[in-house]
């Protein structure tokens, strides 16, 4: 159902009980309404202290911030006594409540639908949510509570490139990944001062994405949870591959993703491999040493994290490592600030007249090698685009031109046009030769 709203498939869909267990925002619309939605783990009457009954909290505390609830029930399966159980929850709570019978397409759902007006919710809303049926019947029953939308509150999106003032004031979009039990939901739960994502021993309790809005010092942030990464061949389950999915298209909506280690474990070869997707998909990269006041020798252990990333990312110099505690908040703050820092280099636009001064002193310094004889001529360059900065050079025969002095651009560009720690895209074009192919005289 959140998925139909929202238009994506955001949440993960499987025929597994209790799949969800952190609460999920959306932008979600219907026609001409728009919304956030909130997607919950299913109710489950358990103690507090289990699993189950940390999700039941979560569920609780949405509620507690909503406009308006709604119970969805499987018609095909009819009442349960769950659902007799947690609509006499809902008709206390002094919210209104809309009771939608979802899987209604078919005669299967008849019996279902009619013997959930017994719950005592009003009359059931009859839908299909795979199918988009009954869509129509939700929104009036919608707009009976919250009323129409003004006539004008919708606006075409600006697809323009944002100006570093547009940047500064748009919400960080702020990723955090990592291996299981790295301790991502507790680092987004010490930033936000409240218990708002499940957590505990149990590895691989995340498994959607989860984005909740904050502020940092007055500055917007759109933290975004997302389920632990391990190595592909250890991935078996149809649930975990689509929480890994789900983690990568997290990182697609991300600006800057924070890689979390676990400090106890120091780094293996699978935060590489996670870091290098991060970097190959063009997002601003920064990692963070967790559990740092769990571990002894901390230059020594710094020293030896440090070493590995350069040799392990050498595509990628300079990006930040910092040591902190999700359990205490110990440098939380200056973790935010590379975040913010590194997001304005990410975003950065380098002036064509200064980018060509460095092009040409950077040329003189280095000239390109001349194979067989023949000189390589790279003529100028441009930034074709920001976030990543991405840049192309015009030139002959670059075809020719060896790898080894395209990494003599990208890291000298990288050091003295200020795009330290930032992935950047260059990319080569030569001039056609308006005589090729045509017979000599």
């Amino acid at each position: 159902m959140f998925n139909r709203l929202v238009g994506k498939k955001l949440a993960l869909v499987d025929d597994t009980p209790g799949v969800t267990r952190d609460r999920r925002e959306g932008d979600g619309s219907l026609f001409d309404l728009e919304f956030t939605i909130v997607d919950t783990a299913g109710l489950e009457d358990a103690e507090a202290s289990t699993l189950a009954g940390r999700m039941r909290a979560q569920t609780e505390a949405a509620l507690d911030t909503a406009d308006l609830a709604v119970m969805v029930i499987d018609a095909r399966a009819g009442i349960t006594p769950l659902d007799r159980h947690f609509a006499g929850w809902l008709r206390a709570q002094d919210k209104p409540v809309l009771l939608l019978a979802n899987k209604a397409e078919g005669r299967m759902a008849e019996a279902g639908y009619y013997e959930a007006f017994a719950l005592g919710l009003g009359e059931p809303i009859a839908i299909s949510a795979e199918h988009g049926e009954g869509m129509a019947d939700l929104y009036q029953a919608i707009v009976k509570h919250v009323g129409l939308p003004p006539e004008d509150a919708f606006e075409e999106e600006d697809k323009s490139e944002p100006t570093p003032e547009e940047v500064a004031a748009a919400p960080l979009k702020l990723a955090v990944v990592g291996r299981p039990n790295a301790g991502k939901s507790t680092l987004i739960n010490k930033l936000l001062g409240e218990d708002r994502l499940v957590t505990g021993p149990e590895a691989g309790i995340t498994r959607d994405s989860i984005s909740v809005g904050w502020e940092w010092q007055g500055r917007p942030v759109r933290l975004i949870d997302t389920a632990g990464l391990r190595r592909r061949a250890r991935v078996t389950t149809k649930l975990e591959k689509l929480s890994a999915a789900d983690t990568r298209r997290a990182v697609d909506f991300a600006e800057v993703v924070v890689l979390l280690l676990d400090a106890t474990l120091g780094l293996e070869s699978q935060d590489l491999r996670i870091a290098d997707q991060v970097l190959q998909e063009g997002r601003a990269l920064v990692i963070a040493l967790n559990k740092w006041d769990s571990v002894e020798n901390h230059g020594e252990l710094y020293r030896g994290v440090a070493r590995a990333l350069e040799d392990g990312l050498s595509q990628v110099k300079g990006v930040p490592l910092i040591p902190v505690s999700a359990a205490t908040g110990k440098n939380l703050d200056t973790l935010l600030k590379a975040a913010f820092e590194i997001r304005d280099l990410w975003s950065r636009r380098v002036p064509t007249s200064r980018l060509n001064d460095w092009f040409a002193a950077a040329l003189e310094r280095n000239p390109p090698p001349a194979p067989g004889g023949k000189r390589i001529k790279l003529r100028y360059i441009t930034q074709a685009r920001i976030r990543p900065p991405s840049f192309i050079v015009f030139g002959n025969r670059l075809d020719e031109l060896p790898d080894s002095y395209q990494r003599y651009l990208v890291n000298l560009m990288r050091e003295e046009l200020g795009f330290m720690g930032v992935p950047i895209r260059l990319n080569f074009r030569s001039r056609e030769n308006p005589y090729a192919g045509k017979p000599r005289r």
